[in-house]
């Protein structure tokens, strides 16, 4: 096959709108289920018990965006975010109309597995296609335009209340998405890169396992150590905020949203200023300092102001705000490093691998919260253990990790050493057949 030159036609700007509109589509589409879970609740007559047991079920997903995006390397990035684009619609549709919570969590696990599949081919496009001085930026866009879209739903649901129409209405912009698929088609481009690992017959010899292949594999299990502990301490932390700022620090929920929406508006500065500082100082510097001084603040907001401040919101408001800042700083220059570090072959494989890490942490650590409440004198003191999880994460990156700052993808990747392993291992298969 013929393989286009990777300089040629580049367009990263139609890239760039082509992914923000694919991750403000799954920002929102994602966020529907917890922003109308209370309703949700009421129309299937769930209690806590059962809504808690519905989300874990809801984490399987993550099994579906591990096969997307290993597919996403075999069949091309293109092909599976179009593909799942085309389907996420129809499945928000038999979530809007589903009689039962068994059939609508059936078709949310679909519609997170396929948006999840789907993300993943964008960002590692995103790696492939734009040039080495816009890679950490266009990582950033991304990250805004998922917490955008996450916002829009808590935005809509008032709405819907006030005009008294059902909850159910809210998956209409998630039905609506079928229309994205026309102009993403064309918007969208075939990875030259991954087309050339195709004629290359890297592709259909690679296996899901591969990460763990010896030019791969510390990179591998530092990233994966660093999921499970991010996700554990994150969980912890933003799970139980809106609780702890009600029912413990005794806010009024007035003013418990109002520190979340300013945590979240705050946060959104990290994705440039991420950006910024994975440009000017490097992936591992910006995830290893920034990244490890976030959590100070999710600590700073469960240790509470100290007793006699004339102003205890400010203390939690400056504390959260840190907190969600730094982690968004921390997101764009780990995504940048995790989309630098793996082959061509495996790039979209191993952000599939840490989805599995993050659901499969996110539950272990909610039952742990459960069984350590007792022992540990209470939530608080629980979620501050799990926040510290976050610091030797980021001390791990830090060491293990090699700076892709400035590199070509080829050489962060390793992209050569990978053929030539590849080439040894299919003449050996060849010997043997």
């Amino acid at each position: 096959m013929a393989v286009p030159d990777i300089w040629e036609n580049r367009r990263p700007t139609t890239i760039v709108a082509a992914i923000v509109m694919l991750l403000v589509y799954q920002g929102y589409s994602l966020s529907v289920v917890g922003a109308a879970s209370p309703w949700i609740a009421k129309t299937f007559s769930l209690d806590q018990a059962h809504l808690a047991r519905l989300f874990a079920w809801m984490s399987v997903s993550a099994f579906g965006s591990l096969i997307l995006a290993r597919l996403a390397d075999r069949v091309g990035r293109r092909q599976i975010i179009l593909i799942c684009l085309s389907l996420a619609p129809l499945f928000s549709f038999g979530a809007a109309v589903a009689p039962t919570p068994t059939l609508f969590a059936a078709c949310e696990i679909l519609i997170s597995a396929l948006l999840g599949g789907s993300v993943s081919s964008a960002i590692v496009l995103l790696a492939e296609e734009l040039p080495i001085e816009q890679r950490a930026r266009g990582q950033a866009f991304a990250a805004f335009a998922s917490a955008i879209g996450g916002v829009l739903s808590y935005l809509v649901i008032p709405f819907l209340l006030q005009w008294g129409l059902s909850w159910r209405w809210l998956l209409a912009p998630s039905v609506a998405g079928i229309g994205l698929v026309a102009p993403l088609t064309h918007m969208v481009p075939i990875s030259p890169r991954w087309a050339m690992a195709v004629a290359r017959g890297e592709v259909s010899h690679t296996r899901f396992y591969d990460i763990f292949h010896p030019l791969c594999r510390t990179r591998a299990l530092t990233l994966l150590t660093c999921a499970a502990l991010d996700t554990m301490a994150g969980t912890a932390v933003n799970s139980w905020l809106y609780f702890e700022a009600v029912s413990i620090l005794s806010l009024s929920p007035k003013m418990a949203s109002t520190l979340v929406v300013a945590g979240m508006g705050v946060g959104m500065l990290g994705f440039p200023i991420g950006a910024w500082t994975s440009e000017r100082y490097g992936r591992v510097p910006t995830v290893t300092y920034v990244g490890g001084a976030a959590w100070l603040g999710a600590l700073a907001f469960y240790w509470g102001p100290p007793s006699g401040l004339t102003w205890p919101m400010i203390w939690l408001l400056v504390s959260y705000c840190w907190f969600k800042m730094a982690s968004g700083v921390m997101t764009v220059g780990a995504n940048s490093a995790a989309t630098e570090l793996f082959p061509t072959a495996l790039r979209t494989t191993m952000m599939g691998w840490q989805a599995i890490m993050a659901a499969v942490f996110s539950i272990i650590t909610q039952i742990l919260i459960a069984a350590l409440i007792s022992p540990l004198g209470g939530l608080t003191e629980v979620v501050r253990y799990f926040a510290l999880l976050g610091i030797p994460s980021a001390v791990i990156f830090g060491l293990f990790i090699d700076e892709t700052r400035g590199l070509p993808l080829e050489i962060a990747a390793r992209e050569n050493a990978w053929s030539e392993a590849q080439q040894i291992k299919q003449l050996r298969a060849a010997k043997h057949a």
